[in-house]
């Protein structure tokens, strides 16, 4: 166990399932306080329920909108609320739509944006003074590859993970001296069910898992606090060959 991760409070926005849902899990097998969110209500009981067997009394959590500020802000205050505090910020929650730009809807772009990037700025916002209270914090980003390559049928998401990236460098540099770091993760093939079509499952032994994601998070936050690794790519290391 981290020695420096137990007891700390921790945020995981779209941790009831996929990369979400492994992070939480593995930083209360580190000791830390959890609180997890996300949209399904459904979703986040069945989440609770399973961590919950994990790690009584340590993780909390609620169904919230990232699209929306005031949700946003109640899932901070909800969780400095349920265990005295914020020291770490993950930002996960995320979607995407993929679709040539005039195929794709005014909505879809909007929910994209909104929820990929603005929930990201609506969270840092409301965290960042209590990390300040704390002396300190950290706030992971959970980007992807498809932030510095572009693809056909990618232009919300792209959109979405390249503003994460930039936005995430220039917070690194706003909060740096108030001893709060930022990292931003960018994955790229993971093996959850984003992006699968409707009733399908990924799979596929080759990918990353979430537990590789959530083992980074991890990984950074013990690096001593005079070094930052301020970006991360991560890929699988053996995908099938191109013919």
């Amino acid at each position: 166990m981290a020695e420096e991760l137990r007891g700390k409070v921790a945020i995981v926005t779209g941790g009831t399932r996929g990369i979400g849902l492994s992070i939480a899990r593995r930083l209360l097998a580190e000791g830390a306080k959890v609180f997890i969110c996300g949209r399904n209500a459904n979703h986040l009981n069945a989440a609770l329920e399973a961590l919950g067997k994990q790690s009584e009394g340590n993780v909390d959590g609620m169904a919230a909108d990232m699209r929306r500020y005031e949700d946003c802000r109640r899932v901070v205050q909800a969780a400095a609320e349920s265990f005295g505090g914020v020291d770490i910020l993950v930002n996960n929650a995320g979607l995407g739509y993929f679709k040539p730009v005039d195929q794709l809807t005014p909505e879809e772009w909007d929910e994209t944006i909104q929820t990929n990037l603005s929930g990201v700025f609506y969270c840092c916002r409301e965290a960042i003074p209590l990390m300040r209270q704390r002396g300190g914090g950290y706030i992971f980003n959970i980007s992807s590859l498809a932030g510095v390559n572009p693809f056909a049928g990618g232009s919300a998401y792209n959109a979405s993970k390249f503003g994460l990236n930039g936005f995430s460098e220039a917070m690194m540099q706003d909060v740096r001296h108030d001893g709060i770091r930022v990292s931003y993760i960018m994955p790229g093939s993971v093996d959850t069910d984003f992006g699968a079509a409707p009733g399908s499952k990924s799979s596929a032994s080759w990918k990353l898992t979430g537990d590789d994601i959530a083992k980074a998070v991890v990984d950074l936050y013990r690096f001593p606090k005079t070094a930052l690794a301020s970006r991360i790519e991560m890929r699988p290391s053996q995908p099938p060959k191109k013919n």
